[in-house]
């Protein structure tokens, strides 16, 4: 238990944050005065606007952590309007920085806002209030003197929902221990921890496989999952949503240990959780084969998916199951691109 709380403490994938843009400044009643004028007229200037509340992305974050400690965003508002016709200074905004994969809801009605997916993606999440107009504003022929003016009006202020969903071409999907950890380093080189107990990855790894002349792909390695994780057992239901984004997802099944039935029990917590992962292609990877004399496992499905025997700890198939995997990248981001251009 101590192992998943330290592991919260530094990766944090769930935030909730106020944001209150500024009100913006009154507008201002005032007559002009001045030496030899013999008749003065309104020149109260309109109020500024208030700041407003924006989130952008920055691609040097990683996590939501900052944010279990500062959790109120207030703009500045707008200064009041002046005379000789002045206009009010605008308050300032606020910029908040968030990590590419951020998608914000209001807290309360539950609607999508926006999400942000790109370095230096700027989103709108509190609009600052709008300047009142001063009374020179308000003058006509027939109103030579008007001694209204308007008032600022407030800014928006909801709260958020922030989730971060790690951006990753290919999700790796297992049981504690299959050995998804070893399969990254082996496919990108990962620096992820490695041991033979469960819950060995206890925060999301995300590595980036890269070719010299091919293509490259991100994946994401997603924390064991247990059975009864879509209920909140273990840590599957707190990382799952890491696989939304995914293109692909690779089932990564200890062929020492029961795969076929392994395999039905992590298509269970996949449909629980989000019936639509399913519909997503896969790729099922059968590792530790070096632990199986002859290499023969009993693993017949009535699907059509690739099947990859492989030892992620001694590189054995690694180079054939990248090669798979880069083929259906290709392949769906040309369908993505094609959906796109529709």
């Amino acid at each position: 238990m101590s192992r998943i709380k330290d592991a919260k403490r530094t990766f944090v994938d769930l935030a909730r944050i106020r944001v209150i843009a500024g009100k913006g400044g009154d507008g201002m009643v005032h007559f002009r005065r001045e030496a030899f004028v013999p008749r003065g007229g309104p020149d109260g200037g309109d109020g500024g606007d208030g700041g407003s509340v924006y989130l952008v992305g920055d691609r040097s974050l990683k996590t939501l952590f900052d944010f279990r400690y500062n959790r109120i965003f207030r703009a500045e508002d707008g200064k009041p309007g002046g005379p000789q016709k002045k206009h009010g200074k605008k308050g300032k905004d606020v910029i908040i920085r968030v990590p590419l994969g951020t998608v914000v809801y209001d807290d309360i009605t539950g609607k999508l806002i926006g999400e942000i997916t790109e370095h230096g993606q700027k989103l709108l999440v509190a609009k600052g209030g709008r300047g009142g107009r001063g009374n020179a504003r308000f003058a006509t022929p027939q109103r030579r003197a008007p001694r209204i003016a308007e008032p600022g009006t407030e800014g928006q202020e909801r709260w958020l929902r922030l989730e971060l969903k790690l951006l990753g071409d290919v999700g790796l999907i297992g049981f504690p221990n299959s050995g998804k950890t070893t399969l990254l380093k082996a496919l990108a080189g990962s620096s992820g921890k490695i041991a033979s107990y469960p819950f060995t990855t206890v925060t999301p790894n995300l590595g980036m496989v890269k070719d010299d002349f091919s293509i490259s792909f991100a994946v994401v390695d997603i924390p064991g999952i247990i059975e009864g994780a879509h209920r909140g057992r273990g840590m599957g239901l707190a990382f799952l949503r890491h696989i939304q984004r995914t293109l692909l997802l690779i089932f990564v099944l200890d062929a020492t240990d029961s795969p076929l039935d392994h395999y039905k029990k992590l298509k269970s917590e996949l449909e629980a959780f989000d019936p639509i992962l399913l519909e997503k292609p896969k790729i099922v990877v059968l590792n530790k084969i070096d632990l199986i004399e002859n290499g023969e496992v009993d693993f017949n499905i009535d699907e059509d998916i690739e099947v990859y025997k492989v030892s992620a700890l001694l590189g054995w198939g690694v180079l054939e199951l990248k090669e798979g995997i880069k083929r259906w990248v290709v392949k769906l981001r040309q369908q993505d691109l094609q959906d796109a251009q529709r």
